[in-house]
């Protein structure tokens, strides 16, 4: 199976007043077509600005993306147009994302309108398939999004993401802001996508949980940087950075006689503005020592189980 996307080396850095704010630091990884990369890590890592970056609604500073064996790291408008087709992302709150004076069916309609020429019973026909496929009901076509409730939002929302049968989607936590009901209900919609029409996902999330579920592979990005990137089960069995041995204690056990044990970090968070070479979680580390201070690289431990840390090795018995 082929990568249907790579990214070498990407950089997007913003100017803020006291010099460039690093939000994403040298990040590098492949997304096998059909599959589903999640993206984990603290409010603030990152995250959602990789993956906007990715798809162009963010333009990088440095580094390369390659989508379909071509590099469009740098393309123009008129060629944007064209992969915004073939790339779209799902926001985390539907209500904000969606047009408050547009219905259902103008919501559903309007990327078919900008990008086809079809006719209106096409078009009708069209939007009645986008619909079905999501599961809205055909009674809900002339509602508003201020009638709906969540869930039936994110269901709206997927519609007009899928709508120019895009090949790749970055799905920016698209169920954080759902009850838990209605997240797994959206999860498994997803999933039944991407089995049905080959999707490939990022999958952007602060809930491990959830990335558990529904990722093959896991990034966990610190601070603009990925520290463990691992398909997904490994990582939730043999996790080696200390940052994700962190975050997956914090994750509830429902085993109430083998509590897991939490991992309480203290220490100030390095600021991510002109950062010093380095690892940037040695102020929050315990087992840091003077070799953190030096440039960290991402270094194979296991088959396709990468980690950025110069004492993985001895800290995990490798």
């Amino acid at each position: 199976m082929s990568a249907l996307i790579e990214v070498n080396h990407l950089k997007k850095y913003f100017p803020v007043p006291k010099g460039m704010l690093h939000a994403v630091d040298d990040v590098s990884f492949k997304i096998l077509e059909g599959n589903t990369m999640g993206v984990v890590g603290e409010s603030g890592c990152g995250k959602s600005t990789l993956g906007r970056t990715l798809i162009h609604l963010l333009e990088s500073t440095d580094g390369q993306i390659i989508y379909q064996g071509e590099d469009i790291t740098s393309v123009s408008r008129k060629k944007m147009q064209k992969l915004r087709q073939s790339m779209q992302i799902i926001f985390q709150d539907p209500y904000s994302s969606l047009n408050p004076r547009f219905t259902v069916e103008q919501t559903v309609q309007e990327p078919l309108k900008i990008h086809n020429h079809l006719s209106r019973e096409q078009l009708e026909e069209e939007t009645k398939r986008l619909m079905d496929l999501v599961g809205i009901d055909e009674r809900l076509r002339h509602s508003y999004p201020h009638e709906l409730d969540g869930g039936r939002r994110q269901r709206v929302v997927i519609a007009r993401a899928l709508a120019l049968s895009p090949k790749f989607i970055v799905c920016d936590e698209p169920v954080s802001a759902l009850d838990v009901s209605i997240q797994a209900q959206v999860l498994n919609l997803l999933q039944d996508l991407q089995d049905k029409m080959g999707l490939t996902y990022v999958f952007i999330t602060h809930d491990l949980s959830v990335v558990k579920h529904i990722s093959d592979d896991i990034c966990v990005m610190y601070l603009g940087q990925l520290v463990e990137t691992s398909p997904s089960g490994e990582l939730f069995k043999l996790p080696f950075h200390p940052y994700t041995k962190a975050l997956l204690s914090a994750i509830p056990s429902p085993d109430l006689k083998n509590k897991r044990q939490r991992i309480i970090l203290k220490g100030e968070l390095t600021s991510p503005i002109n950062p010093k070479p380095g690892c940037r979680f040695a102020a929050r580390c315990e087992y840091a020592t003077a070799r953190c201070q030096e440039p960290q690289e991402l270094v194979e431990l296991l088959p396709n189980h990468f980690v950025s840390c110069c004492r993985a090795k001895e800290l995990n018995g490798l």
